[in-house]
């Protein structure tokens, strides 16, 4: 009689938005314990957060290590065929017996790489134990550093992938008392117009690589406009 095949567990492993001390002991523990990581790394060669906040707390040498690079793009054959790599290499340890820890900055449930990787392990191989470790968001993160609460009683918060859709900018700011735009480096402009039409302009702020050595903070958005901001920057607007 076979004996069942049993698989190793992947494990959504949240580390917090760039501090590494911004870590649960529970995704330590684990990251410690799972003798797979699987973390996301840069086409140039540079350690993204993720991975430097791995560093702190394993030792490399005694880890699979699979780096794995997300092609920044919106072709769908290209993503179909990073995703299935990535499913691949994440299954050639998981069906081995070994878990596997994927790290993801900030929570593995929020805007995460790690959402499109378990739907498609599920997919292709139903029989894995899925797990996901909360962890720090950047919103959180961005809170904190402008020392600025987010909600507060019945107040309404937005988390809003900043667009260039300038009506739902505008819808979003209308029915929550406080937005934050995720990505907005790459609409900045177009959010300060909208800001501008609703006289909301000198309520926004700006936070880039929240609580990494590399944060910048801006508490008057106004400050930014015409310029070039970082990918990982986010907009806070409090009426």
């Amino acid at each position: 009689m076979l004996e069942p095949t049993v698989y190793g567990t992947l494990y959504g492993v949240g580390v917090g938005p760039g501090d590494p001390e911004l870590i649960t002991i529970k995704a330590c523990r684990l990251l410690r314990e799972c003798p797979v990581i699987a973390y996301p790394a840069t086409k140039k060669g540079g350690k993204s957060y993720a991975q430097e906040i791995v560093d702190v707390y394993v030792n490399a040498e005694e880890k699979i290590m699979l780096g794995l690079v997300f092609p920044m793009t919106k072709d769908p054959v290209l993503l179909e065929n990073s995703w299935n790599r990535t499913a691949e290499l994440c299954w050639n340890e998981l069906k081995q017996g070994k878990d596997v820890a994927f790290v993801t900055e900030g929570d593995p449930n929020l805007y995460s790489t790690f959402i499109h990787l378990a739907r498609l392990m599920q997919e292709l191989h139903p029989g894995v134990p899925i797990v996901s470790i909360p962890g720090i968001s950047s919103v959180l993160g961005a809170a904190a550093a402008l020392e600025q609460p987010l909600a507060d009683g019945n107040q309404r918060v937005g988390i809003i992938p900043a667009t260039d859709d300038r009506e739902a900018l505008k819808e979003a700011l209308l029915h929550h008392d406080t937005v934050v735009f995720l990505k907005v480096a790459k609409v900045l402009d177009l959010v300060l117009d909208v800001l501008d039409e609703l006289g909301l302009s000198g309520k926004a702020s700006v936070v880039t690589k929240v609580t990494s050595p590399y944060e910048a903070v801006w508490h008057d958005a106004r400050e930014l406009r015409g310029k070039e901001l970082e990918y990982l920057s986010l907009m806070v607007v409090s009426k």
